[in-house]
């Protein structure tokens, strides 16, 4: 990519794609198109189309999606599988036909079986049964990764898939009812810090096993990767490094400065027991993550904070 080329960043607002906005502004990039979700719906084809026809992108990063962490996805099925369907099958059909150079599609750890291999290959794809908890998501992403072989298979078109781990940063969703862990452990902590109380509940048992990777990292390596990656099969990015979700917990409440206690409500599922990306392609590639885990989470809950203050709030 030359810095005057046309850049879509197609969820520019969220987590992944307000990380690869910065990422390219720091690299000198002047030429990004973005939409917000009130401008363009990704989910309208004809209105996708007209966007495209009218700003004819020449590189696209998909990171646009409706996620969420276990309680939104058990909760929300049916908004999970078809919003993410129709996100990406519109963006990757338009960008197609109406000439985009390539295409990054941002998937998610969570395409593989619930009891793969750890770490996780790529090779493991299919070959046995989700996790049932974001199922719906997953089997919409992994359509998507297989949406892009396919027009590269039939039309020689250049896209590529990447598949993150679990992402953490600036712009994350702390909504107890629809995070992922760690905002959501950020929050709790905070809250309880504020409020004074004495323990935090943690969902599950405290056992699973996570890996997290900063967002920054992320767009990092989404830059690299469309400059240098062309083959059809989809490549993981984390860190390599995994921790347990007590671990992570005690972790979060270190950067929070809670002096209280934990205690693990084992009603709440567990979800996946262990989620470790292998990344052995990545790194033969010349690539490895900055942002080490203990930093990232401080730098974060200050974000956290910032944000609250900025809104009137605790």
């Amino acid at each position: 990519m030359n810095k005057d080329a046309r850049v879509f960043v197609a969820g520019h607002r969220g987590l992944v794609g307000s990380a690869i906005v910065r990422r390219l502004q720091a690299e000198g990039y002047r030429n990004l198109l973005l939409r917000s979700s009130a401008e363009l719906d990704l989910r309208n084809q004809a209105a996708v189309d007209r966007f495209f026809e009218q700003e004819r992108p020449e590189f696209v990063y998909l990171a646009a999606a409706k996620v969420g962490g276990i309680l939104a996805n058990d909760s929300y099925p049916a908004d999970f599988i078809r919003d993410n369907l129709q996100i990406q099958t519109n963006v990757i059909d338009a960008a197609y036909r109406f000439g985009v150079r390539k295409l990054a599609f941002l998937g998610s750890s969570c395409i593989y079986p619930k009891h793969a291999p750890q770490p996780m290959p790529e090779s493991c794809l299919l070959t046995g049964p989700l996790e049932p908890t974001n199922e719906w998501y997953a089997v919409a992403k992994i359509a998507g990764v297989k949406m892009c072989q396919a027009y590269r298979k039939q039309y020689g078109f250049n896209a590529i898939s990447v598949m993150p781990t679990n992402l953490y940063g600036p712009g994350d969703n702390f909504d107890l009812n629809s995070s992922h862990v760690l905002p959501a452990l950020i929050r709790k902590f905070h809250e309880a810090k504020q409020r004074g109380e004495g323990e935090v509940v943690v969902w599950g048992t405290g056992t699973p096993r996570r890996e997290f990777l900063h967002v920054d990292d992320l767009a990092d390596a989404c830059v690299f990767l469309l400059e240098r990656y062309d083959s059809p099969e989809p490549i993981n990015v984390g860190w390599g490094e995994d921790i347990s979700i007590a671990e992570l917990a005690a972790l979060v409440g270190a950067a929070v400065d809670y002096s209280g206690k934990l205690r693990f409500d084992t009603s709440k599922p567990d979800g996946t027991p262990r989620k470790l990306l292998d990344v052995t392609r990545l790194r033969a590639l010349g690539w490895a993550p900055k942002i080490q885990l203990r930093d990232g989470v401080a730098a974060t809950y200050r974000w956290f904070t910032s944000q609250a203050g900025a809104r009137g709030q605790n």
